[in-house]
């Protein structure tokens, strides 16, 4: 099977850089699989799994959001932060949940980064708790 080149950077560094033949990202509305071949595209990642897939192994990753671009079977991911599945600290995520949760939030823009924050929490909760649905 024809393979695909997958790069997630961060703003820290490049986390991953390596083959695998299918790709599915976690999209702000729904879930994208990618295959070599995969007509070019660009889309936003919401806060949920990253699963990468290849010679006879497979990855699961948290990702923050962020972007992803597929072009000529290279798949580019731009996010916040990316953390492997088993990495994801259980207890800080409920925490900063429980946080912000019980922030205030008075204005437009206070109100979008508590949601956004939110959804990230909870994402890592799911993904931690190996709820993936």
């Amino acid at each position: 099977m024809a393979n695909l080149q997958v790069v997630v950077v961060t703003p820290e560094c490049t986390t991953l850089d390596q083959q695998a033949e299918s790709v599915s990202v976690p999209l702000m509305d729904g879930e994208a699989g990618i295959l070599a071949g995969h007509a070019p595209m660009i889309g936003r990642l919401a806060p949920g799994e990253l699963r990468v897939s290849g010679a006879g192994k497979s990855g699961s990753y948290y990702v923050d959001g962020g972007f992803v671009q597929v072009t000529e079977n290279v798949v580019s991911i731009l996010t916040g932060r990316c953390v492997p599945v088993n990495q994801i600290d259980r207890g800080a995520a409920q925490q900063l949940l429980d946080k912000t949760q019980i922030s205030a939030s008075d204005k437009a823009e206070l109100v979008e980064i508590k949601n956004k924050t939110i959804a990230q929490a909870r994402a890592q909760l799911r993904l931690a708790t190996g709820s993936r649905g």
